[in-house]
C-alpha cells in the first residue's frame, strides 16, 4: 500500500451497524389518473407515500469523510469547510471489526474488491466530549492541553457519545414511510448505498457493500416534506400543541454556566443542544449540572453544532467562561461570521403552542435548526418540538389518511 502509516491491529469498536431494507414488496409504478381527494383541508398523499429514499437524494454530493488518522483539529475543518454536523470515518479494510462482525465497505464498481471500510460516524459532540475531558479527573479541571488533544486521530474518539455507536445504512429504495419510521425514533442520519451489491438481501442485514455512498438526514428528509407541502396541508395546518408534537420535557443550562460543565453535562445527557436559561438569584441552583428549564426565560442555545468555527485558542481560553460571555466573544470573530453560523443568543428560534406546523417547519429549513424552543406568551418555557417530533407527528398522520 502507498501510504507509509502502520495499519493498527485489528480493532473491535463498539458499533451497531445496521441496514434497513423495506419489508414489502416495491409496487411496480401504473399509469392511473389519480383523482385527488379533499380531507380535513389536505390531498392525497398516495404520490407522497409513493416516493422513496433515493428521492431524498437525487442531487446530494458525494459522501464527506475522513480518514481514520485524520488529527480532531482536521475533522472540525472539514465539518466546518463543508457545513455538515457528522462525518463517517473511514479506515483500510480487513484492519477494524465493528461488534458481531458488521461492517460497511466501498468496493470497486467493477471488481467488487473493497477499498475502504467505514468504522463510524463522529459528530461535533465526540470532538467537544473529548475537548472536555471528564469531570472525575483532576487534571482535566480546566480542558488539559488542548494542542495535543486536536492531534489525536479521529478513531479514537468513536463512541465518546451515545450517537457515535451506531451506524446505519438505508437501502435507497425504502419507502419514504418507513424512512420516516427510524428518523421519528431518534436516528439522524444513515448511509445510503450507490450501486450495492448487496441489493437482493432482505430485511436487517449486519453487512453493506457499495461503490459509494451518500448520506441523508432528518433535514433532507424535512426540505421534502417541505418541497410536498401541498399534500401535507392537513397536517401543516394544525398547531402543534395539538398534534403532541411538543415534548414538554426540555433541560437546559443557566446564563452562569461554565462552558465546559455545559459540554460535559450535554455528553453525559447525549443532548447536542440545549436552551440558555436566565438564572435566578432567589432559589440555589447548581450551574454545573442541567437544570429542569421549564417555565424559565430562554436567552440563547448552546450548541455543539455553533462551535465549529470556534478557533482552538478561543474554545482553550474560554472553557472555564459562561456560556453567555463565550457566545458573545464567539460571534464577534470574522471565522464565525463568514462560516454563516448564527448568533444564538441574538437569533433565538421559538414557537408557541398554537403555532401552526408549517410555521414550525419553515422555521427550521429556513435557518438550519434541528430544534425549536416552544415558549408562552411571556416567552417561558414550555417545552421543544424537534426534527424527530416533527417527523413522527407527519408519519402518524400520513398513515391515517386515505392511501
Amino acid at each position: 500500500m502507498a501510504s507509509s502509516v502502520p495499519f493498527p491491529p485489528t480493532r473491535s469498536l463498539p458499533l451497531i451497524i445496521l441496514r434497513l431494507k423495506p419489508n414489502f414488496p416495491i409496487m411496480q409504478a401504473t399509469k392511473i389518473e389519480e383523482k385527488t381527494t379533499e380531507v380535513h383541508g389536505g390531498s392525497s398523499t398516495r404520490r407522497l407515500r409513493d416516493k422513496k429514499v433515493k428521492d431524498l437524494i437525487p442531487d446530494k454530493k458525494r459522501l464527506v469523510e475522513v480518514p481514520y488518522t485524520a488529527s480532531l483539529a482536521d475533522t472540525m475543518n472539514a465539518l466546518l469547510a463543508n457545513r455538515v454536523v457528522a462525518v463517517p470515518v473511514a479506515a483500510p479494510p480487513g484492519h477494524w471489526i465493528g461488534a458481531g462482525g458488521s461492517m460497511i465497505l466501498e468496493s470497486d464498481k467493477q471488481t467488487g474488491a473493497a477499498r475502504k471500510h467505514y468504522i463510524g460516524m463522529v459528530t461535533m459532540l465526540d470532538v467537544l466530549a473529548h475537548i472536555a475531558g471528564h469531570d472525575a479527573d483532576p487534571a482535566e479541571v480546566d480542558g488539559g492541553d488542548l494542542d495535543k488533544k486536536m492531534q489525536v486521530p479521529v478513531s479514537s474518539i468513536i463512541g465518546h457519545c451515545l450517537e457515535s455507536l451506531s451506524l446505519w445504512t438505508l437501502n435507497s429504495n425504502t419507502s419514504i414511510l418507513d424512512c420516516m419510521e427510524v428518523f421519528s425514533k431518534g436516528i439522524h442520519r444513515a448511509l445510503v448505498p450507490v450501486d450495492s451489491h448487496m441489493e437482493n438481501v432482505s430485511g436487517v442485514e449486519l453487512m453493506e457493500s457499495a461503490s459509494s455512498y451518500r448520506m441523508v438526514t432528518q433535514m433532507d428528509l424535512l426540505k421534502f416534506l417541505k418541497a410536498h407541502e401541498h399534500e401535507l396541508r392537513g397536517i401543516l395546518a394544525r398547531p402543534v400543541r395539538e398534534l403532541g408534537a411538543v415534548s414538554d420535557i426540555v433541560f437546559g443550562v443557566t446564563d452562569k454556566t461554565k462552558v465546559i460543565d455545559a459540554i460535559r453535562s450535554m455528553n453525559r445527557a447525549s443532548l447536542n443542544a440545549v436552551p440558555i436559561v436566565e438564572s435566578n438569584d432567589d432559589i440555589e441552583e447548581d450551574h454545573g449540572q442541567l437544570i429542569n428549564a421549564k417555565d424559565r426565560k430562554v436567552v440563547g442555545t448552546f450548541s455543539a453544532t455553533d462551535l465549529r468555527g470556534c478557533p482552538i485558542p478561543l474554545l482553550q481560553s474560554c472553557l472555564q467562561q459562561n456560556v453567555m460571555d463565550f457566545i458573545q466573544k464567539l460571534c464577534g470573530i470574522p471565522q464565525h461570521e463568514a462560516s454563516g453560523l448564527r448568533n444564538s443568543t441574538k437569533e433565538l428560534i421559538t414557537c408557541q403552542p398554537e403555532s401552526l406546523l408549517r410555521e414550525v417547519v419553515d422555521k427550521v429549513v429556513k435557518n438550519h435548526v434541528h430544534r425549536v424552543w416552544v415558549v408562552n406568551e411571556s416567552g417561558l418555557l414550555v417545552g421543544l418540538i424537534s426534527l424527530t417530533d416533527i417527523i413522527r407527528a407527519a408519519r402518524v398522520w400520513m398513515l391515517s389518511e386515505p392511501a
